[in-house]
């Protein structure tokens, strides 16, 4: 018997959420934003699911949809108290950092890069996290975002060489 429009959006978020969550956090720096976030994104994929579902991508869509609606909440009028909170357990290509350090090393790292990340613009953000952290290309980037393959590459190489000079000094914001 095959499974019904809501079974199938339900298994798909499902098997994604945690990821979406971690992404989410390390755009907004704040757990309880992220999963604000996270309930936008998943209340607008399910608006769009008969289509998205049909489409040839549901995952790009929900991370466009995703990385979009955290633009979108840091343009709003209203300001959110920021806590800080710990970064959450790496995956993809920046799972192998810290991998051979104490336990306290990773933690001071994670503690850094959240650090780091901060000090960056929304967008450099964005791009960094799509890129490095998703594993994204600069197309894909760029098309998530909706901004040119130029910017991509103009963002990641102004976000690195920022990240580079500000950990090479040790002056955080």
């Amino acid at each position: 018997m095959p499974m019904s429009q809501d079974d199938e959006f339900r298994e798909f978020v499902t098997v994604r959420m945690d990821r979406w969550r971690r992404t989410a956090f390390l755009l907004s720096r704040d757990w309880h934003a992220a999963d604000d976030l996270v309930s936008i994104m998943v209340g607008k994929l399910y608006w769009h699911w008969a289509k998205v579902s049909r489409a040839g991508n549901p995952e790009a869509f929900a991370q466009r949809v995703l990385t979009r609606t955290w633009l979108d909440e840091r343009r709003r009028p209203w300001s959110r108290e920021r806590a800080s909170a710990r970064l959450p357990e790496p995956s993809g290509s920046w799972a192998s950092l810290g991998s051979s350090h104490s336990p306290q090393a990773r933690v001071d790292d994670r503690a850094q890069l959240d650090e780091l990340l901060g000090s960056l613009g929304p967008r450099q953000r964005a791009v960094l996290v799509l890129r490095f952290y998703l594993n994204h290309s600069v197309e894909e980037t760029a098309d998530l975002l909706g901004i040119s393959v130029g910017t991509v590459k103009s963002q990641s190489a102004r976000a690195l060489e920022a990240l580079r000079q500000l950990a090479a000094s040790g002056d955080q914001r």
